[in-house]
């Protein structure tokens, strides 16, 4: 016969003190756990979210990044005859040749300068991040303020993080990279992806800026649809002329989710020092109820529940005790939800913005991590409470 749990509720309200103290104890454990998981969930959106599945970047044979290295902008012509390219608004092979180079904006809050990533393209490189991949789907850019630029412009526009965090980028401010300055005519809304983390321009503009006349660092081309892409991006690499090779954007952002590696072992390691921590307090707060109520224990056997059923329901207790703190440490958790912070980027060297991400996942685990944490804790005390000597006890 099992023991109700309504017999473990009264005994956690009744020892009102030691519950809450337990709980909030395994509450900050929670905490420290949803903010880095939140952390890692914000980085890997940041990335995997990004680009479509429809456009395939092509880089120099070899190359692992747009930074590193670049290819003659003759054969860019080339790239625009292969076959599987969709065609922009004017019925042209909808293409993108494009230079991207790293800049040091200073933060607005004074704290210093950061690496920021600023992409020259062509007026298709627009067209084609505009373009949601489906009818219906929104597009994965969109722009929120003032204009886009203009080609042949010493003009940029920038990302709502960017502008949030850095100084000199609101509409009408001037940016000072290059040979000179650039006019901020827009901004615009990536839906937390790693287009937040750039600053847009004309790609002629950028190479003579930079020195960087006659290529390009990449090209962006966009595919009728996904299978089309696959081919294309085959094609790419497989076309003896170009000695260049192609690759989905969306698998290009998703290899950078490697910037989440140090964060992920600090998690790690946090974490587990912290839930041993929480796991001594349920164990001693369990001890503390075994032992206090020892007659009580003694008089549950004498009626006829078994230790197995005392044993579930002082691991069930225990379980509870998990459980409020968990839930303690969401809601202590849920004002930061949103919150935009910055990392590096190991391949660009440059800050990639994003926002916590407490999604249903991460609650899920936290919740998880809680109950391991309760149930490791109590198991000890249960199994004591449930060999104790039934007349040593009542004498007691």
């Amino acid at each position: 016969m099992a023991i109700p749990i309504s017999y473990n509720i009264r005994n956690l309200r009744l020892r009102k003190g030691l519950t809450v103290m337990t709980a909030l104890g395994i509450a900050l454990t929670v905490t420290t756990a949803i903010f880095l998981m939140a952390l890692i969930a914000g980085l890997n959106r940041a990335f995997v979210s990004s680009g479509s599945a429809k456009n395939v970047l092509v880089l120099r044979k070899g190359s692992e990044a747009e930074l590193s290295g670049g290819f003659d902008a003759a054969l860019f012509p080339t790239l625009k005859t292969l076959p599987g390219i969709a065609k922009d608004s004017h019925g042209e092979p909808m293409a993108s040749g494009e230079w991207v180079v790293v800049i040091i904006l200073p933060r607005k809050d004074g704290t210093g300068e950061v690496n920021v990533t600023v992409r020259g393209m062509m007026p298709d490189g627009l067209e084609m991040r505009q373009t949601p991949d489906e009818p219906g789907k929104p597009a994965s850019v969109k722009l929120v303020e003032g204009r886009w630029f203009q080609t042949g412009q010493r003009e940029v526009v920038v990302s709502k993080s960017i502008q949030g965090r850095f100084s000199h980028a609101n509409i009408g401010d001037t940016m000072e990279f290059g040979k000179g300055s650039w006019k901020v005519v827009g901004v615009f809304d990536a839906g937390g992806s790693a287009y937040e983390s750039e600053v847009w321009g004309d790609v002629n503009q950028m190479a003579s800026d930079f020195d960087r006349q006659g290529g390009y660092s990449s090209a962006y081309l966009r595919a009728t649809d996904p299978i089309s892409a696959e081919a294309l991006k085959n094609r790419v690499g497989d076309d003896q002329r170009l000695k260049l090779e192609g690759v989905l954007e969306t698998d290009y952002y998703a290899k950078q989710t490697s910037s989440g590696a140090p964060i992920k072992v600090i998690g790690i390691v946090v974490g587990f020092i912290m839930a041993i921590g929480s796991i001594f307090a349920a164990m001693n707060t369990m001890y503390a109820a075994v032992a206090y109520r020892g007659r009580e224990i003694a008089t549950l056997r004498v009626i006829g529940f078994s230790r197995p059923a005392i044993l579930t329901s002082f691991v069930l207790e225990s379980l509870l005790l998990a459980l409020l703190g968990a839930a303690a440490g969401i809601l202590l958790m849920l004002p930061f939800n949103g919150m935009q912070t910055g990392t590096s980027n190991a391949v660009t060297f440059s800050e990639v913005v994003f926002a916590l991400r407490i999604t249903p996942q991460v609650a899920g685990y936290a919740i998880a991590f809680a109950l391991i944490m309760g149930f490791v804790g109590g198991l000890a005390p249960a199994w004591h409470a449930a060999r104790q000597n039934i007349l040593n006890a009542l004498r007691s």
